[in-house]
């Protein structure tokens, strides 16, 4: 089924002063919103469930009844003739990598947000909820190839040029590549990483082969970093309305297909297809050992998340 269009938001750059304070909002609202996602309820889930990557020495100390003893440090006990132990900090510093799918199809919404908007916000919170344990956030931007790599960094400043950035960047190609994305990404992050990847997951045809071959790269990055999808997707893309003959455009390859909304045959067979190319994609993410994340526009997604980090929380134990 084709991948719905609505018309594409304005280059920034090209814009007047006007706009360029309206973006300036927006960015600003979308920040205060996050914030208070995160504060409201995302605060200490992320921790729980992103550990760091290990344990660092610290420093040591007199053994005193009750430590472990396999934490004794003999060289210090020898050299003082006093028991000593090592003491440990956990290795916080974690590197988030946000992947967010800019094609030309995620520009649709039917409803008051574009899938790409809601990909922006949800980005936000990860974004924000990383910082404030001061750990690293990168952005790629990617449709048929990578449109823009920011690097891991830390700080406000950083995330709200994410934000912006994800909102606003102009793509140079229409079409969705996860696979390349992929690619890239094992190439750039060299240290295991948190990899969130946000898309409607609506490869470019052929579908089939696009799909075996965004499953054997997951699969192959999923082996290096911890790798989350996120899928955001449209009702309108799933079901549609009685509405008499309608054109529909698929938004990445400009094909136009006339459909007759009025045959309930015809809305029965859109939503067949549509739940069938779903519900495939869903399998092919889960069997290449990835966690799958389910938005859909219009509804509040921020229940779904925290239920799913309250899973991988009770599943680490």
């Amino acid at each position: 089924m084709p991948r719905l269009q609505m018309k594409l938001p304005a280059n920034p750059d090209a814009e007047t002063e006007a706009r360029a304070a309206e973006i300036f909002r927006r960015v600003r609202r979308m920040e205060v919103r996050t914030t208070r996602l995160v504060d409201d309820a995302m605060a200490g889930r992320y921790a729980s469930v992103f550990k760091g990557r290990g344990m660092d020495f610290d420093r040591v100390r007199n053994y005193v009844p009750g430590d472990d003893v396999r934490t004794i440090d003999w060289n210090v006990t020898a050299r003082t003739g006093d028991p000593y132990i090592k003491l440990f900090t956990e290795e916080r510093e974690l590197t988030i990598l946000l992947m967010i799918d800019i094609s030309a199809s995620s520009d649709f919404g039917s409803v008051a947000d574009s899938k790409r908007e809601v990909a922006a916000e949800a980005a936000g919170v990860l974004a924000a909820s990383a910082i404030r344990n001061r750990d690293k956030v990168g952005l790629v931007l990617f449709s048929e190839g990578v449109e823009l790599y920011i690097p891991p960094a830390k700080g406000r400043t950083h995330i709200l040029r994410l934000i912006r950035e994800a909102l606003f960047f102009q793509p140079e190609k229409r079409g969705t590549d996860i696979s390349a994305a992929l690619d890239f990404a094992n190439r750039v992050i060299h240290r295991r990483a948190i990899v969130f990847i946000v898309s409607d997951f609506l490869p470019s045809a052929p579908f089939d082969e696009q799909l075996a071959k965004m499953r054997t790269k997951l699969r192959i990055t999923s082996k290096h970093h911890d790798v989350i999808a996120v899928s955001v997707t449209d009702p309108r893309e799933e079901e549609l309305p009685n509405v008499g003959r309608i054109c529909v455009e698929d938004a990445e390859t400009g094909q136009v297909l006339e459909l007759d909304t009025r045959k309930q045959k015809v809305r029965d067979t859109f939503r067949d297809q549509s739940r069938s190319r779903r519900d495939r994609t869903a399998a092919a993410i889960r069997s290449a050992g990835v966690d799958l994340l389910e938005f859909t526009n219009g509804t509040d997604w921020l229940p779904a998340l925290v239920a799913f980090f309250r899973k991988r929380r009770q599943r680490a134990g």
